[in-house]
This record gives structure tokens, C-alpha cells and sequence, in this order.
């Protein structure tokens, strides 16, 4: 069982863990809709191949018949106790905004104090290092499958690729915002994922902070 479980996608590992710690918590198991909403999947019939393979290797068991009619197997109960669950807890420091630009009452959102934590697996999360959770709120990023309410996992990093989704600090507007940044000569874009919202410009990119990027979502499930 153990060697069947090194052949699966980090994906699949993910989403059995999922459906694990769901069905822990509630006491019956996720939708294929919310399995795919949590694990950042848009398509159900991309859950539905992923949900297969974990069937294929024993993991799983799922009655097709009903809309919630998966459970964890015991093959996959006695391979993964739910004692010996590797927990990684990520900090919540506070909120981001997806939308225009509002002022935060620190000098810096990183230096809000922690409020909660998220909770979730090693399999999904891998090196917890420099990882940290904002709650999201605004829509500007919507095309982007994140929407407001949301939570991104963020890895601390001050350098990001052109394009690439990251928590920006704006010093002399004591503001922050979730954009796509583009270096652009003399000045930046701050990119929204939303046909609707216009690019915010900064003309001194010394006054654009970059303080991580997104490496995964967690979605509201409503």
C-alpha cells in the first residue's frame, strides 16, 4: 500500500487528505464541487479522474449513486491514522485586499497580529518554511479563481517573476493590495484579474514593496 501511495500525484495525496480531514471534521465527506474548490481543481470531471486513481489504489471507496458517496477505505484508515497526521500550522496575519488599495493600520500588514492559523497537511504544503496565510477581500482577482473571502498561502519572499501574483506594500500610501506585478521600464503595474478594474500604476517602483507571492488558495466554500 505504502509503494501504491509513492505512485500518486501530489495532487491525488492532497485531495485524499482532504476528503480525510473534511469528513473527520463534519462526519460525512466533501462534494466533488467542494473537493474541487479546496484543492484548486475548476473542472469536476478533473476531481472525478483524481478521485479514480485513488479508488484504482485502494485508498478510497465511492458509490457513484450519491452525491457525497465516497469514504476513505480501510486500507487507506490503516496506512494514514488519524492521530498521525502531519499538521502544518500556517499563521494568519491579517487581510489583503483584492481591489483597490486600502489603508492598513501597521506600517506593515506582516507586522498585524496573529489572529488564528490554518491548518493543513504536509503532503499539500511540503516545506512549511516562510509561508504565511492572508484572508482575502475584494474581487479584483477573480479571473484568477480568487475571490473575496477566500484565504491565499503565501511564501515570503521580497523578489517575484514579472507576473506573478504577490502581496505588495505601497510605503507612502500606507496600503496594501494582491496583484499581478509588471516592471515596466521607469514604472510598475500592479495588474487585476478582473476585465472590469483598471491597472494601478506606480511611477517610483522604490515605492512598491514586494512582500511574497501566492503559492496556493483556499477557497470559501458558501
Amino acid at each position: 500500500m505504502e509503494e501504491k501511495w509513492q505512485q500518486l500525484t501530489d495532487r491525488q495525496r492532497g485531495i485524499f487528505h482532504y476528503i480525510r480531514e473534511f469528513a473527520d471534521e463534519r462526519g460525512y465527506p466533501p462534494s466533488i464541487r467542494e473537493i474541487g474548490q479546496a484543492i484548486g481543481i475548476s473542472s469536476t470531471s478533473v476531481v472525478n479522474y483524481n478521485l479514480e486513481r485513488l479508488e484504482q489504489h485502494g485508498l478510497i471507496e465511492r458509490d457513484r449513486r450519491q452525491s457525497r458517496g465516497l469514504r476513505i477505505s480501510e486500507d487507506g484508515a490503516e496506512l494514514f491514522p488519524a492521530d498521525l497526521y502531519d499538521l502544518i500550522k500556517i499563521p494568519m496575519l491579517g487581510v489583503i485586499v483584492a481591489g483597490e488599495p486600502i489603508p492598513v493600520p501597521a506600517s506593515d500588514f506582516s507586522l498585524m497580529g496573529i489572529e488564528e492559523t490554518v491548518e493543513l497537511t504536509r503532503e499539500i504544503v511540503g516545506d512549511p518554511k516562510d509561508l504565511y496565510a492572508l484572508r482575502v477581500k475584494g474581487d479584483s482577482m477573480i479571473d484568477a479563481l480568487i475571490n473575496d473571502g477566500d484565504i491565499v498561502i503565501m511564501h515570503h519572499s521580497q523578489r517575484v517573476e514579472n507576473g506573478q501574483m504577490a502581496a505588495i506594500w505601497l510605503p507612502d500610501r500606507e496600503e496594501t493590495t494582491l496583484k499581478r506585478i509588471y516592471w515596466e521600464g521607469n514604472r510598475v503595474r500592479l495588474q487585476p484579474a478582473n476585465p472590469t478594474m483598471s491597472p494601478i500604476y506606480i511611477d517610483n517602483p522604490a515605492q512598491v514593496e514586494v512582500q511574497g507571492k501566492v503559492v496556493m488558495v483556499i477557497r470559501k466554500v458558501d
